[in-house]
C-alpha cells in the first residue's frame, strides 16, 4: 500500500505553473482540432476580452486614476506580461503605435503550434489599450507560437491613421 508520506518525496514534474500552461495549451489545441483555428481563436478571444477589461480596471484603481494615458499603457502591458512570466518590453512608442518585442511567452512552450492561444494577447492588450485610449488595433507580426523565435506586436492607436488595411482586430473604448 503507498503511503502519502511515500507520495509527498516523489520528485515528479508537476507543480502548479506548469499545470495550467499545460491545461491551457491542451484546451487551446483540443478547440483547434475540433473547430479550426479561427473558431478556436474566436472562443479564446470571448474570455480575452472580459479577462482585458478586469486587468485594465485592476491597474486603473491601483494607480488611482479614471485613464491610462500611452506612456502609461505601454509600461502597463509590459508589467503585466512581466507578472505573468512574460519577456515583453518595448521596441517603439509614439503617437500612433507602441511596439512591443517579447522573447518569453507565459504560456512557454506550450504555446507553440497554438496560434490561437495569442488571442490571450490580442485581447488583453487591445482592451486596456482601447478602453484607455479610445481605439486599439492590434497586430500580431510575429509570434512564438507560430514558430518564431520571438513575439513582435504592433498595437496601432487612434489618431488621424486610417488602419483599415492593416492586419489585426480592431478594439474600441468599453461603454460605460
Amino acid at each position: 500500500m503507498v503511503q502519502d508520506k511515500d507520495l509527498k518525496d516523489l520528485q515528479l514534474p508537476i507543480e502548479p505553473d506548469g499545470f495550467m500552461r499545460t491545461l491551457i495549451g491542451e484546451l487551446a489545441e483540443a478547440l483547434q482540432n475540433v473547430v479550426g483555428v479561427q473558431d478556436a481563436a474566436g472562443y479564446i478571444s470571448v474570455v480575452a476580452s472580459r479577462f482585458g477589461d478586469a486587468i485594465d480596471s485592476s491597474y486603473r484603481q491601483g494607480l488611482a486614476v479614471e485613464q491610462l494615458n500611452r506612456e502609461q499603457v505601454a509600461a502597463v502591458l509590459v508589467d503585466l506580461k512581466r507578472r505573468i512570466n512574460g519577456n515583453f518590453f518595448i521596441v517603439e512608442e509614439s503617437a500612433d503605435r507602441i511596439v512591443l518585442g517579447n522573447n518569453a511567452c507565459p504560456f512557454g512552450d506550450k504555446v507553440i503550434g497554438r496560434p490561437s492561444l495569442c488571442m490571450m494577447t490580442s485581447n488583453v492588450f487591445g482592451r486596456i489599450a482601447a478602453n484607455n485610449l479610445g481605439y486599439a488595433k492590434v497586430e500580431l507580426q510575429e509570434t512564438i507560437a507560430q514558430g518564431h523565435p520571438n513575439c513582435r506586436i504592433v498595437i496601432h492607436l487612434g489618431g488621424s491613421a486610417d488602419h483599415s488595411a492593416t492586419p489585426g482586430r480592431d478594439y474600441y473604448r468599453a461603454p460605460d
